[in-house]
């Protein structure tokens, strides 16, 4: 990837976050928030295939991610590709949130289903 490697070049750190961020929570522009680093590279690998039933596309999941101001750039994949596109960035730090993002999933539908009544 030619941006980290340029910003490698230039001294800035480069940072990969992985996850399903499906939905985009609060939660998670906290958390993208705390793994940013001024002057540092941000990429956000949104894993394409999981979770299971999906509430959006990995398309739509992928542009509310790039929204965030924190974010610099933001590739998909399938879960099978994310090692190989991890082995290209050589980052300086990667975050694994898939397993927080399950967890976020379950929290967030209990919470709906207990503000419906049900």
């Amino acid at each position: 990837m030619r941006s980290a490697g340029e910003a490698r070049a230039t001294g800035r750190a480069v940072r990969v976050v992985t996850g399903y961020f499906d939905p985009l929570l609060p939660e998670h522009a906290r958390r993208l928030a705390e793994l940013g680093q001024p002057g540092g590279l941000l990429i956000v690998i949104v894993v394409v295939t999981d979770p299971p039933q999906p509430i959006l596309p990995a398309r739509a999941r992928a542009e509310l991610v790039a929204a965030l101001r924190v974010v610099d750039g933001v590739l998909t994949a399938r879960p099978a590709e994310v090692e190989d596109l991890l082995g290209q960035i050589r980052a300086d730090a990667v975050a694994r949130e898939e397993p927080e993002d399950l967890r976020r999933a379950r929290d967030f539908a209990t919470h709906v289903r207990a503000r419906q009544g049900g």
